[in-house]
């Protein structure tokens, strides 16, 4: 866009929304979602606390949030971030991190979740996947050997509370200290 990118100094702090269409290039500290039509580039003392999209995105720094380029991200060494990545291409290079979903191509959001829930052809041996609570898994025939194989694996499984091939399994209720508490205290009285 600009021969000039709008800069966000290494002192600088910004609480709120920052909006334009402008290339933005952050070297301080901001506390909210940036949304710019052109080139946004977060330098390595740069942070962000909240969702990043423009064109294309080049990751230095620190980054609490969801990041969506319209081309491209590159998370350079020394990126951390810390939510999904959405672009049609991503570049991640040695040395960044990310916590969260990746997902790269040109096609509708439900096309690439879609793609992404298909299970894999693997080994019998294997242990179960857990597909994501969202996600639809795709039960389609299989080959006549590796069906056979796999029958064994599937009915030894079933008494383990494990779900059927044709269904997705669902992760443990989660375990809540209160109760857990409670349950005790419970066992106590009974023994009074």
């Amino acid at each position: 866009m600009a021969a000039h990118p709008s800069v966000i100094g290494r002192t600088t702090r910004v609480r709120g929304r920052i909006t334009g269409e402008v290339d933005l290039d952050v070297q301080g500290f901001v506390d909210g979602e940036i949304a710019v039509g052109g080139d946004v580039t977060i330098d390595t003392q740069g942070m962000v606390g909240g969702g990043v999209r423009g064109r294309r995105l080049v990751i230095r720094g620190a980054v609490k949030g969801d990041l969506h380029g319209e081309e491209a991200i590159a998370l350079e060494d020394g990126a951390r971030v810390v939510g999904d990545v959405r672009a049609p291409r991503v570049a991640i290079a040695p040395g960044a991190l990310v916590r969260g979903f990746v997902e790269t191509g040109e096609g509708s959001g439900a096309e690439a979740r879609t793609a992404r829930a298909q299970p894999a052809a693997r080994p019998a041996a294997a242990p179960p996947r857990v597909a994501p609570p969202a996600a639809k898994v795709h039960a389609g025939p299989a080959p006549s050997k590796p069906a056979e194989k796999a029958a064994p694996a599937a009915h030894a499984s079933a008494g383990n509370n494990a779900a059927t091939p044709a269904g997705p399994r669902r992760p443990p209720p989660p375990v809540v200290p209160a109760l857990k508490k409670a349950k005790g205290q419970i066992a106590k009285k009974k023994e009074r």
